[in-house]
């Protein structure tokens, strides 16, 4: 079997894993990684934020681990990340479950989107999310806050996955989607389910968008059944 990556959402961290990672580590070699900018590495970041450099992260990961394949888990952003990197290097990727991951960007979608990233906002109106925010990246969070408003605004205008290059995406892959997400929609989810020639969909109930507020337990019998 091979190494299993769990990829975090933007604004997220590897630490956001911990759980699902104790749950699964019984059955897989699990491997997790902060995105530059993020987490473990909020100092380290020399790149604006891109799909692309994060898609060099995990090279650089599995490269620095010695790992040739692997099968990847990707969380929102980090299911973006990992079908940008099965339609550049397939070789390097087997098969891809993806959870709550937005498909649909355009100027219109990132103005909304970005709108929400306001470091000022945020403290004021939703103080326990600035402190969660901190608690993931550190003195850092709205350095991390700042960086992904201007990521999104940039995917608006240049988005990396369109339906023809989903189409040359060869690889077994599940699309997950929580019936509650608020963010993500059911029509571009199942466009990009439709768009892959080897596509899953799979509709979580109850669940919203948020990584902490799905359950744990029933997205890795998810994840057993689809790996295994």
């Amino acid at each position: 079997m091979l190494p299993l990556v769990l990829l975090h959402g933007a604004l997220g961290a590897s630490t956001q894993f911990a759980n699902l990672a104790t749950i699964l580590s019984d059955k897989f070699d699990i491997h997790t990684l902060d995105f530059e900018g993020h987490g473990s590495r909020s100092s380290l970041s020399v790149n604006p934020f891109r799909i692309e450099y994060f898609a060099e992260n995990v090279i650089h990961y599995l490269d620095k681990s010695s790992i040739d394949k692997c099968d990847i888990i990707g969380y929102s952003m980090g299911g973006y990340v990992a079908l940008h990197l099965a339609s550049l290097m397939p070789e390097r990727v087997n098969r891809i479950f993806t959870l709550a991951t937005k498909f649909r960007w355009d100027p219109e979608t990132s103005a909304k989107e970005a709108g929400f990233l306001d470091a000022e906002k945020i403290e004021l109106k939703v103080p326990k999310y600035a402190q969660f925010l901190q608690s993931l990246h550190g003195e850092e969070w709205r350095e991390n806050l700042n960086a992904t408003r201007e990521m999104m605004i940039h995917l608006g205008d240049n988005p990396v996955l369109s339906s023809s290059v989903l189409s040359g995406v060869q690889n077994r892959v599940r699309i997950g989607l929580g019936d509650r997400d608020a963010m993500v929609s059911i029509e571009e989810t199942v466009e990009a389910y439709k768009a892959l020639p080897n596509g899953e969909l799979q509709v979580f109930p109850n669940t919203p968008h948020p990584l902490e507020k799905v359950n744990v337990d029933i997205f890795a019998d998810a994840i057993v059944q689809f790996f295994m």
